[in-house]
């Protein structure tokens, strides 16, 4: 497919999941990064009558974008305590049938889960080729936010959680080191195994748990983040949003509070113009 095809179905992605999602009476909207985002912010944009929405951009890029558009920016530290986003819209790097998420490319993925976490549910928006029933199935790694510290203890701790050849990230320009995200950290690229879903390993299909070389997605986030000097795990999965609120409500989970990462509808743009909207019932 040629790169206008591709920016087409994130267009067309991009309008209709804010058409869907997007409430002009809200009084707060998460922005997140990407190139998928440079569309959904048109398409706010383009239907907000709203000047009092006040947008939580998840990186320089997603603000600047805001910024450019006219819409109003703050940041995250500055939301109150008991202020939630209405709604969070971001793109990924690849989705599973599940609606677990791989994210980081871009190296924004710790500011990108603050934010998810923070909204009442999490939108996300892709193109076809992110569309895939299993993680690392095309997309070749988990990206890994460390401190800089940290990060020959960490490559060696993933090698042992069977990673093959984790790489620290480096910047375009070789010779000018390691990439730095916005807190100043550096981003490990882990290769695994494509991972399993929940509903594999009830098939049998691999215990998950690494014990026989397989992974399912929440079992390894879940390794890795307990890695010391590991800040966030690329992966976006467990609770969504609406989920964490309902555990929070019944008050049987304290650890609810933290919110949800998982999206609660994807969004894919396919190479034909269509949109096909995948949610926790399935795909249409």
């Amino acid at each position: 497919m040629t790169d206008s095809a591709v920016e087409a179905a994130k267009r067309a992605a991009a309008q209709q999941a804010v058409k869907d999602h997007f409430d002009p009476n809200s009084t707060h909207v998460g922005i997140g990064s990407g190139t998928t985002i440079v569309y959904v912010v048109e398409a706010i944009k383009e239907r907000s009558t709203n000047p009092n929405i006040l947008f939580v951009p998840t990186g320089y890029q997603s603000r600047q974008l805001v910024i450019n558009a006219g819409l109003q920016p703050i940041s995250f530290d500055t939301l109150p305590d008991n202020v939630m986003l209405d709604v969070a819209f971001d793109g990924a790097d690849e989705v599973d049938a599940e609606l677990n998420c791989i994210k980081g490319g871009g190296a924004c993925l710790f500011q990108e889960k603050l934010v998810a976490e923070r909204a009442k549910k999490f939108v996300c928006v892709a193109d076809y080729r992110k569309r895939q029933d299993r993680l690392l199935t095309v997309w070749p790694t988990i990206p890994i936010e460390v401190a800089p510290l940290s990060q020959r203890k960490v490559v060696a701790a993933l090698k042992l959680l069977g990673s093959t050849n984790p790489t620290l990230r480096t910047t375009l320009l070789e010779k000018s080191g390691p990439l730095k995200t916005d807190q100043d950290f550096f981003i490990v690229d882990a290769p695994f195994k494509t991972l399993l879903t929940t509903a594999d390993v009830k098939a049998g299909k691999g215990n998950g748990d690494g014990s026989d070389g397989t992974w399912e997605v929440n079992a390894i986030s879940k390794a890795i983040k307990g890695l010391t000097g590991v800040l966030e795990v690329g992966i976006f999965s467990g609770l969504s949003g609406p989920e964490a609120q309902a555990l929070r409500d019944e008050n049987k989970s304290s650890k609810a509070t933290a919110g949800g990462q998982r999206p609660v509808a994807v969004y894919f743009g396919m190479a034909d113009g269509s949109v096909k909207l995948r949610t926790v019932e399935g795909e249409q």
